[in-house]
């Protein structure tokens, strides 16, 4: 209290106070106990009561400390770390993987780290911005491209001098819209561009035993850098980079926030490997979430996107507020995206299915919708 009365705050509070007047202030929300209509947990796993008594059976019976306890460059390697990157090779067809604390810190120490003074990075424009914060904080030339355009991206290649490293995701997360990944990865080949691809949300929903999109594609070993994520479709925590041996050498040097954390505590890289085990045997997940996909898209004609994030376009901030909440009244917990997440005009609901959405749900959401759109 005293801080606050010598403090002044005014400034703070000049800033949030434009943001209320704008209607898109950020607030935490509460436990809703609705339908969860939000969320990334895609396959469910985040609530399996098999895999969490997996996780904790193997946690008590092999003694597992609390913390990591330090960076992995002092005490935090613990011998977990390694068996799990092992796994993870084998799984991603990488010749080695590094793992990390969060899909965040993976792409800010990789895009930040590999690009230098002298080098160009290329971004989609709706790329992540932990692959922005991680171009901007290199000392290269940044260059967005218009999203999903090849003749853009090509045309910003052919005006490139020295290295170039391109940035791409396989899904976008507010518009669930794919990559035209062969095209990218055909023209990064042909101006020898480094191409680094962000594949948090097909992590687990796509690719044998969730290996996602680029390897049910055969494009992994055509791609520079793979990041993945395991707190959407795994339903645990943490990330990693799959590459080149001398990639991952490289990130244990030079990438910072691999470097300077405190590493993942133990009991979550068990999570992450018993998650894949416990996947490779529940392969018919994958195909229950895209028979969901289906329903919803043949009882919302609207929807332009074939994954499980339907964005619905509202174009206000009040307004998707509004539907937002009369959803929530109805039982279903669907939020709004409000500017500046994403651009003015263009706010929206976006909405995340399951497999542990029941189909009397999902029409009940369609039919909601048609009602307040």
């Amino acid at each position: 209290m005293l801080f606050c009365r010598v403090m002044n705050l005014d400034f703070l509070q000049h800033k949030l106070d434009e943001r209320i007047n704008k209607g898109n202030i950020r607030k935490l929300p509460s436990f809703t106990g609705l339908v969860d209509f939000v969320s990334n947990d895609y396959l469910g796993l985040s609530g399996d009561l098999q895999l969490a008594s997996r996780i904790h059976e193997r946690c008590i019976a092999e003694k597992v400390p609390n913390g990591g306890t330090g960076s992995r460059l002092l005490s935090g390697n613990h011998k977990w770390y390694e068996e799990v990157e092992d796994l993870m090779k084998s799984i991603f067809k990488a010749e080695d993987v590094l793992l990390f604390n969060s899909g965040y810190a993976a792409n800010q120490a990789l895009v930040s780290s590999v690009a230098d003074k002298g080098d160009t990075i290329l971004y989609d424009q709706l790329s992540h911005v932990c692959l922005k914060e991680g171009a901007w904080l290199s000392r290269a030339e940044t260059i967005a491209f218009r999203h999903n355009d090849l003749e853009d991206l090509e045309s910003r290649l052919k005006r490139v001098e020295g290295r170039c490293f391109v940035l791409t995701e396989t899904i976008f997360s507010m518009d669930g819209d794919v990559a035209p990944l062969e095209q990218i990865v055909s023209i990064c080949e042909k101006y020898s561009a480094y191409l680094i691809v962000d594949e948090a949300h097909s992590t687990g929903v796509y690719g044998e035993n969730g290996s996602g999109m680029l390897t049910e594609m055969k494009l992994d070993q055509r791609v520079f850098a793979r990041v993945y994520t395991f707190g959407k479709g795994m339903g645990v925590h943490g990330a990693a980079v799959a590459g080149s041996k001398v990639l991952k050498d490289y990130l244990v040097n030079f990438g910072r926030p691999f470097i300077y954390t405190t590493s993942l505590p133990p009991h979550s890289v068990i999570s992450v490997a018993e998650t894949f085990k416990f996947l490779s045997e529940k392969d018919h997940l994958q195909s229950e979430l895209q028979e969901k996909i289906n329903l919803f898209r043949s009882n919302w004609t609207e929807s332009s996107s074939h994954t499980a994030i339907q964005p619905v376009m509202i174009g206000s901030n009040m307004k998707a507020r509004n539907v937002s909440k009369q959803l929530q009244e109805a039982g279903l917990d669907v939020r709004p995206i409000l500017s500046p997440t994403v651009r003015s005009g263009t706010e929206r609901l976006r909405i995340s299915l399951h497999v542990h959405n029941s189909h009397e749900e999902i029409i009940q959401l369609a039919s909601l919708l048609k009602k307040l759109i």
